[in-house]
């Protein structure tokens, strides 16, 4: 799947979310909660990446499960992993393809994440 199919599909299940708001930040799509926190980034060779990915806000200790569990999938992304952020690649094929469904649950939980608790009580 091309980078502009993957960006689609990314920005369909951020903005199914209550007050999310798209905008570019640092040459590449993102999505804030409010207009000011931002939850998920679309990086689609960005700062080095040789991938087109998904980068994600997660509670702590998240990145790390999943990075140990499957780290052909997912990585430390530059400048947030420090923060606890996941990156996800998007442009694997097969097997190893993002489903739908993963890509609503792992936005929706950088959402909650981030969210205030009333927003995040309406997902």
């Amino acid at each position: 799947m091309d980078a502009e199919a993957l960006l689609v599909r990314v920005r369909a299940a951020c903005l199914a979310l209550p007050e999310v708001v798209e905008r570019p930040s640092h040459g590449t799509p993102c999505w804030f909660v409010r207009g000011r926190k931002t939850f998920v980034m679309f990086a689609d060779h960005t700062h080095g990446d040789p991938h087109v990915a998904l980068w994600a806000a997660a509670p702590p200790g998240v990145a790390a499960e999943l990075i140990a569990a499957e780290p052909a999938r997912f990585f430390r992304p530059p400048y947030v992993g420090h923060r606890g952020w996941v990156g996800l690649r998007l442009d694997l094929t097969g097997g190893d393809a993002l489903d739908d469904d993963e890509l609503r649950g792992l936005v929706t939980d950088a959402y909650r994440h981030v969210a205030p608790k009333g927003l995040s009580a309406r997902v």
